[in-house]
């Protein structure tokens, strides 16, 4: 992302979609601190930068079923 370019915000439900978590892990995970806070957009709105999810679904640990340890 270049300074020029403001990020595409995603809703809940865009989060829901590109992590495949439910609403309530969703919520669970932001009290807990381990998902990204989400941005005021407006009163009643909310919203993640694309780059924060993109970011935090590549540092997720990732399962291999080769050899056992």
């Amino acid at each position: 992302m270049t300074p020029d370019t403001s990020p595409e915000m995603l809703r809940v439900s865009d989060v829901l979609k590109r992590t495949g978590m439910s609403r309530t892990s969703l919520y669970r995970k932001l009290r807990e601190g381990a998902f990204p806070a989400p941005l005021e957009l407006g009163c009643n709105a909310i919203g993640w930068p694309d780059f924060l999810v993109a970011e935090w679904i590549a540092s997720r640990p990732r399962r291999t079923y080769g050899e056992a340890a």
